[in-house]
């Protein structure tokens, strides 16, 4: 009997391995590029403090009596907040009670207090730490207007506060390019109908909308003409590794630490591939990011950059959080067929709440077969429109005997940590 090899896919906070039998298939295994766990983290980041791109050193950013406010990603993001935040706060000449950390929740729910406990550790007893809310139209405050007519809306304790710090972590975005900068303010605490716009139709139809684009990505743009309306003092950005360890530090001026942040990643996460599979399979990276079906459109969408026309993406996703039950994109993705969720969107007089994330996840299903093995419900999952898988091995396995010839598939068991691009 062949010893086939196992590829160990990310699943909530473990791997499932999935036996990849030669016989049935030529399988292609596509990871991030290797890259080492920082020697000395906290090291790093002093220097990069100490030493920012385009920018004066952190310590003379700051004043004693200045009022700080240090945004940051929630509970979905694997951002090192337990670290990052400690080491920022030692390098800041301001006592405890006149710093407050921004959670740039985005749409996203609240962080509730165990998950803040969780994400910060005790340094949540010697600072605020506050969610955004971009519903409450009492807390944000209108700045501006884009040229293509957005309302630019933040929230007020950013704006208010005499100094702004972003914190963050680069990787690869399905629509944005790429996260980090200054994506972590907008749309992170921006108000409701500003994040709506940024999230309309139009951009997210546009094919330079997507993973790896900056210059040419109109997102990008709208988000570049916000964040110069109330521009951060100073960024803070991590790349990560596969084991999520922090592999780089870039620190300094909120878009060319970025961009030098974002050259890293694009280095250790995009992989040219030869040719398109006519299976796919995906994962969505593991806890934080497979917490729901919502994020793992993420891990559908970069596996459907290499999906032949007519292919099956199989998406290995937890989704311990559910759809999610808060937000509009359970309604929306139960509207019909994936055509007639993007013609209803298309045809919405307005944006609506998570009306993106439905139309990624539409146009994924026009193009492929999409099925999902996570603890949802089968009954739920295909009542989505998407096919439900409660044995991964077997199922892949028959899935291969039914297109026969030893078919070549691709495998990223990491996800979105992986973007495979055609040659």
């Amino acid at each position: 009997m062949n010893q086939a090899p196992i590829a160990e896919i990310a699943y909530g906070k473990g791997r499932l391995p999935l036996r990849m039998d030669p016989d049935l298939a030529d399988w292609r295994v596509y990871r991030p590029r290797s890259v080492a766990a920082l020697p000395d983290p906290h090291a790093a980041f002093l220097d990069a403090c100490r030493n920012p791109t385009a920018a004066d050193p952190l310590e003379a950013c700051v004043a004693p009596s200045d009022r700080v406010v240090i945004v940051t990603s929630d509970g979905t993001r694997p951002v090192p907040n337990r670290l990052l935040i400690p080491w920022l706060l030692e390098g800041l000449s301001v006592a405890p009670e006149r710093d407050t950390v921004l959670i740039g929740t985005g749409t996203h729910r609240p962080n509730t207090p165990a998950e803040i406990r969780a994400m910060f550790g005790e340094v949540a007893d010697r600072v605020a730490i506050v969610n955004h809310d971009a519903y409450d139209a009492s807390s944000n405050v209108r700045i501006g207007t884009t040229a293509s007519g957005i309302p630019v809306t933040v929230d007020r304790r950013y704006l208010e506060a005499d100094k702004r710090i972003v914190i963050g972590f680069i990787e690869p975005h399905f629509f944005a390019g790429f996260s980090g900068g200054a994506k972590g303010v907008f749309p992170g605490v921006a108000g409701i109908e500003t994040i709506l716009h940024l999230h309309d139709y139009r951009l997210i139809a546009d094919p330079m909308s997507t993973w790896g684009e900056l210059d040419r990505n109109p997102i990008q743009q709208e988000i570049g003409e916000m964040i110069a309306c109330c521009p951060p003092e100073f960024l803070v950005n991590v790349t990560l590794n596969e084991a999520k360890q922090i592999a780089g530090v870039c620190a300094g001026h909120y878009r060319a630490a970025h961009r030098a942040g974002c050259a890293q990643a694009r280095d250790a996460s995009m992989v040219p591939v030869p040719e398109r599979f006519p299976i796919v399979v995906t994962s969505n990276s593991g806890f934080p990011l497979d917490q729901n079906l919502y994020q793992t459109v993420k891990g559908m969408s970069a596996a459907a950059r290499i999906a032949a026309e007519g292919g099956t993406i199989v998406t290995v996703s937890e989704c311990s959080d559910g759809i999610p039950e808060h937000g509009n994109f359970g309604e929306l993705i139960r509207l019909g067929s994936p055509s007639a969720i993007i013609d209803w969107i298309r045809a919405l007089p307005a944006p609506r709440l998570d009306q993106w994330e439905a139309q990624l996840l539409a146009d994924i299903q026009l193009r492929a077969d999409v099925a999902l093995y996570s603890t949802l419900a089968p009954e739920l999952v295909e009542s989505l429109s998407l096919r439900p898988i409660t044995r991964l091995q077997e199922e892949v396995d028959d899935m291969l005997r039914r297109v026969g010839g030893r078919p070549a598939v691709a495998v990223l068991p990491d996800g979105p940590l992986t973007i495979p691009y055609l040659r």
